[in-house]
């Protein structure tokens, strides 16, 4: 952790500052900890460099998600070129230069290979947020950033002010027990003028994925250890890989592509490398939750979300991006 997150975080039962006693450093990091609320009195530790104020104790279905999702961002710990351009595909119109300066959080960061890319883009700051022990990855992927602060936190119950001037989620508020709580959480914490994206999952020609895959994910795979899942997810792999290479890569390019089955989504990842596809692959089969999301009920999000001049648009013909300003907060008036 770094001194310099502490102007952004807030107790998250009450919304107090917080106060930091700091057991040990390395450098410019502070290895261990506690944050102390001097509102409500709660003490939140620092450890391993990494502020803790999840609870998962009384919630099983984040539980189970975020253990999921941790073992297997520890697994898949890599970052590779074509995560760059993916990235962008996904926060459209965002761009590099646009969270220049800008401070900026991640709902849901997993390893932190997107914390690290805003934060080498020259955001002000960027704060990744994670509930799973990912975080163990994200800190180990962007400790050497000065930018860059990583914690382990619940979004619905983020510790952080409404300080931001950039939130965005990508590929994980369709996991959350209750998704549009999720992205309104992430909203509440941006600043009046700012802006949000949010990227998720289709409903509309994934009907084969909600009726077949999603059955499968939610009563079997899930369930099984992650070493398990690691190696059995290699052949489903297998069998996704020889077609990508094999048919769309290269009939991805000309007029045939019309004709093959899911072809902008899997034309698209063709090009990936098999470690890449197999990271794919068990992310379908890993998560306990998973939403597919119509387009009436992602518009729905922002509207109701205090947000203006929502942009969404299709991607790969099974996924929204979506990107909005925050509006102003109504004025609260006591008494006549």
């Amino acid at each position: 952790m770094k001194e310099s997150l502490l102007q952004y975080l807030a107790c998250p039962a009450c919304g107090g500052n917080l106060t930091l006693s700091a057991a040990a450093r390395e450098a410019n990091e502070i290895i261990s900890g506690q944050l102390s609320c001097a509102g409500c009195r709660k003490i939140f530790p620092v450890s391993g460099g990494i502020p803790r104020f999840a609870d998962l104790a009384n919630d099983e279905v984040q539980r189970e998600t975020a253990e999921n999702f941790g073992a297997q961002w520890l697994e898949f710990d890599h970052v590779q070129q074509h995560h760059e351009k993916q990235f962008l595909d996904w926060i459209a119109p965002v761009t590099a230069e646009f969270v220049r300066g800008k401070a900026v959080v991640e709902g849901g960061c997993g390893k932190g290979r997107h914390t690290s890319l805003i934060g080498k883009w020259g955001a002000k700051d960027v704060v990744g947020v994670d509930l799973s022990v990912a975080v163990e990855a994200a800190y180990r992927n962007t400790k050497d950033l000065p930018n860059v602060h990583i914690i382990q936190a619940d979004i619905y119950r983020l510790p952080l002010k409404p300080a931001f001037d950039y939130a965005f989620s990508v590929g994980v508020l369709h996991h959350l027990p209750d998704p549009r709580t999720g992205f309104a959480s992430l909203v509440k914490h941006v600043k009046p003028g700012g802006a949000i994206s949010a990227w998720v999952y289709g409903r509309e020609n994934n009907e084969w994925i909600v009726n077949f895959v999603n059955p499968l994910r939610e009563h079997f795979t899930s369930k099984l250890p992650m070493r398990a899942l690691y190696y059995l997810s290699y052949l489903p792999t297998l069998l996704l890989w020889l077609p990508l290479k094999l048919i769309y890569a290269p009939l991805g390019k000309t007029g045939l592509k019309r004709f093959l089955f899911y072809a902008d989504y899997l034309c698209y990842i063709a090009e990936f490398p098999f470690r890449e596809i197999h990271n794919i692959v068990h992310d379908h089969l890993t998560a306990p939750v998973a939403f597919y999301i119509s387009r009436p009920e992602f518009d729905e999000w922002f509207r109701n979300a205090n947000t203006e001049r929502a942009e969404i648009h299709w991607h790969n013909s099974n996924s929204w991006r979506g990107f909005a300003t925050v509006k102003a907060r109504a004025e609260v008036r006591f008494g006549k």
